[in-house]
């Protein structure tokens, strides 16, 4: 539920991002600052690891979620997927998904495997991964990288 506390892959892209696609960019920027603000809202109570996350379809709809905790650890839900979940329930498809914590190991915090794996299956190998800290710095990279031998089944929709 923490994310990776490792270093980021070397194939994250740091600050400033690339302007190769402004529009993605303007995407990436906007599903960075929906996290960072549907952070202040994260139940939190146990670990005071407050993350907000948000899905960003194409077409600029944005989903945000919050962590969740419980008491029974196994009960709990990141931010990730309750974006996740939300976005699958209001008919998006998600582009970008963006999380926003405090840092992990002096690291921007990644998301958990958990919920790359989810992304994976909802939103396919070509989704943005976007990982943002409460100063705004920003790294993303295309999930495909961050889970290149991850478990996969033939997703509509997806080579």
């Amino acid at each position: 539920m923490l994310g990776n506390p490792v270093s980021p892959p070397p194939h994250w892209q740091h600050s400033p991002m690339p302007t190769t696609d402004p529009e993605l960019t303007d995407v990436i920027e906007h599903a960075a600052a929906a996290a960072t603000s549907a952070r202040s809202r994260a139940y939190a109570p146990y670990s005071n690891f407050t993350m907000g996350a948000a899905v960003v379809s194409a077409d600029g709809a944005v989903v945000d979620g919050v962590l969740v905790e419980n008491v029974s650890l196994g009960l709990a839900m990141c931010a990730e997927r309750v974006a996740l979940f939300a976005a699958v329930t209001r008919g998006i498809r998600p582009a970008v998904l963006a999380v926003c914590s405090k840092r992990t190991g002096g690291e921007l915090t990644l998301p958990c495997g958990a919920c790359l794996q989810v992304a994976l299956e909802l939103a396919g190998p070509d989704l943005v991964v976007v990982a943002v800290d409460p100063d705004g710095e920003i790294e993303h990279a295309p999930l495909r990288s961050l889970l290149p031998r991850a478990p996969r089944r033939n997703t509509p929709g997806y080579d």
